[in-house]
């Protein structure tokens, strides 16, 4: 099938609505998606471009910083270690220490280094000359400072190197600084000496600490020295880094602690040195902008989409409801109905087809009307005579032979052993006995009816067992068999909250049968109230409940028992005296009887 063929075949196919959906998907929803897929990678990609180029500057600028700083330290450690004065008092035995403190003092290439130099926090030369001890930038190595890794190295390697070192301050805080380290030759000598200067960490967060990124150094292998948060310090540098790559670089996004940032990673050689720094630059605000417009462009690609889909669709359930309330008019009329609506909304075509479908209806209506009023008493005195021949055959019904039927039923139960069928059969008896003997009388007396209610329930109980309790109250004082109602109002009561209110219960269902009396604008009323702990109802479920037993019909199949005893209620005591339905969700039902204690209990 060609596709001018298909297309063809789909448009003489399809519904309207459906047609009007097509034409939409394939004129603006495909377009809009297209484009708008296409624009969002665009924008993304030019997006991670400028932040990643923003990105890679800093980093350089920061590579350019600890040139600097690192060529000048190593100008300091060149002129400290070769200066003749320093080898002179490293190599000396001083035999009075005022003699080496003079010596330290007038040595001007020590004092100039120490106060001239912002980029310098400290400097420490180490050496394990007994003669020396600790004055100014002299240390006496320790036995741990001899144990120490950049210590050891320093002696066996001839040039500089760079080390993070670790130190504590005033408060034990620890401390992580950027460490030059070298060993300064000392000829014809048993001693040695190892000249540490550190880089001063405040002087090197002023030039590389920038408002928009993160910057993280390590050197070599070791822990970070340098972080613009600290809390990275003396941390392994928490994203993959190639140390075995001399010249490692990294841009991208990565993911650190549950957060993606854009980052930019690069290797740098100190000046003259081995060693190599790593410097991490992260921006943690890139990807959550890139983000945040990505999602200013998703919203409106989705208004785009949104606001002609809600018109598309207000338009097509408009017009198609249209063409429906039309088509049913015309189909209704086909099968003979001709009970059609007064308007059509609208003045175009489709309100002129209607109209014309009126007066072609109104013309059929007038023929055929007496043959149809005919037809209809015709039905009526079948239906009539169908009722009474129904209650004829009722009728015939012999209430002895059943009760006779079923105490031979009960009396073979008990004959085979089986007590509970013996029981449930005696209860539906007498249940029935009762039923039988009230049908067609006005009045029983408020005794005999909760009698039958707990016959009702025995059965009940053996049916659901520890599922349902029942408990009735009776007000003290109260005589029953001085009251008189309506027999067979309370059990569809009870039975309603049987069905219903506990349908959802497993166990712990109890229905309480409550009987009181009441003032009550100056009337003393009966109240008969049935709660049950089931699960209740929403107001919306309540208020149908309480139309349908105002409002008959015939079409449903629940609550018609409760319909019946508002009617008969309404009938014999009034309109004041009706069922009364409470609920809440999860809180239970209860169902209320109101009688007129003046109408119950004169009756006979």
């Amino acid at each position: 099938m060609s596709k001018k063929r298909w297309i063809s075949t789909f448009f003489h196919n399809a519904t309207i609505k459906r047609q009007l959906y097509t034409i939409y998907t394939a004129v603006v929803v495909v377009p809009i998606l297209l484009l708008g897929t296409f624009l969002m990678m665009y924008i993304y990609h030019m997006m991670v471009n400028y932040y990643t180029d923003l990105l890679k500057s800093d980093n350089y600028r920061v590579r350019n910083v600890l040139f600097d700083i690192t060529m000048e330290v190593y100008s300091i450690s060149k002129d400290i270690s070769f200066d003749d004065g320093v080898r002179e008092i490293l190599a000396s035995e001083f035999d009075k220490r005022q003699e080496y403190v003079h010596a330290v003092d007038r040595n001007a290439v020590l004092s100039q280094y120490a106060e001239t130099y912002a980029e310098v926090s400290k400097i420490e030369i180490y050496t394990d000359n007994p003669f020396l001890s600790d004055y100014k930038l002299f240390k006496r190595t320790s036995e741990e400072i001899e144990n120490t890794t950049w210590y050891q190295q320093a002696l066996t390697k001839s040039g500089v190197f760079w080390q993070q070192i670790s130190w504590e301050d005033g408060y034990r805080d620890s401390k992580w600084d950027l460490c030059l380290v070298k060993k300064i030759p000392l000829v014809n000598s048993p001693y040695h000496a190892a000249l540490v200067i550190h880089i001063d960490d405040n002087y090197l967060r002023m030039w590389v600490d920038s408002s928009e990124y993160i910057s993280v150094m390590s050197v070599d292998r070791g822990p970070v020295f340098y972080s613009s948060d600290r809390e990275r310090d003396g941390k392994a540098q928490p994203w993959i880094v190639d140390f075995d790559d001399p010249y490692f670089h990294y841009t991208g996004l990565t993911g650190v602690e549950g957060n993606k940032y854009f980052i930019d990673v690069s290797t740098f050689r100190a000046y003259q040195s081995g060693s190599r720094i790593y410097l991490s630059t992260l921006d943690p605000k890139g990807y959550s902008d890139i983000q945040s417009i990505l999602y200013l462009c998703g919203a409106i690609i989705l208004t785009a989409l949104v606001i002609p889909g809600i018109l598309i669709l207000i338009f097509t359930r408009y017009f198609t409801n249209r063409v429906n309330v039309l088509r049913q008019q015309m189909h209704k009329a086909s099968t003979q109905d001709y009970e059609l609506i007064t308007s059509f909304r609208g003045r175009d075509e489709l309100s002129e087809a209607f109209e014309d479908l009126q007066v072609m209806v109104q013309n059929i209506k007038e023929q055929e009307a007496k043959t149809y009023e005919a037809q209809l008493k015709e039905q009526e005195l079948m239906i009539r005579q169908q009722e009474m021949e129904f209650k004829m055959l009722a009728s015939q019904i012999n209430p002895h032979f059943l009760y006779n039927t079923l105490e031979t039923i009960r009396m073979k139960a008990l004959t085979a052993g089986d007590k509970e069928a013996a029981t449930a059969t005696k209860l539906l008896g007498k249940s029935m006995r009762y039923v039988l003997e009230n049908t067609g009388t006005s009045f029983t007396t408020l005794e005999e009816e909760l009698n039958h209610l707990d016959e009702y329930m025995e059965i009940q109980r053996l049916r659901f067992g520890d599922r349902v309790q029942y408990e009735k109250k009776v007000e003290d004082g109260l005589e029953l068999s001085k009251y008189y109602i309506l027999p067979l109002l309370l059990q569809p009561m009870v039975e309603n909250a049987i069905i219903h209110g506990m349908e959802e219960l497993e166990e712990g269902g109890k229905i309480v049968l409550s009987v009181y009396r009441k003032d009550m604008d100056g009337s003393q009323l009966l109240m008969i109230d049935v709660d049950d702990n089931g699960c209740g109802m929403d107001e919306e479920t309540l208020g149908k409940l309480r139309r349908d037993i105002e409002v008959r019909d015939m079409s449903r199949s629940r609550s018609i028992g409760l319909y019946n005893i508002n009617q008969r209620m309404k009938l014999h005591y009034g309109d004041g005296y009706r069922i009364h339905i409470y609920s809440e969700p999860g809180q239970g039902t209860r169902i209320r009887l109101n009688i007129p204690v003046d109408k119950c209990s004169s009756e006979t």
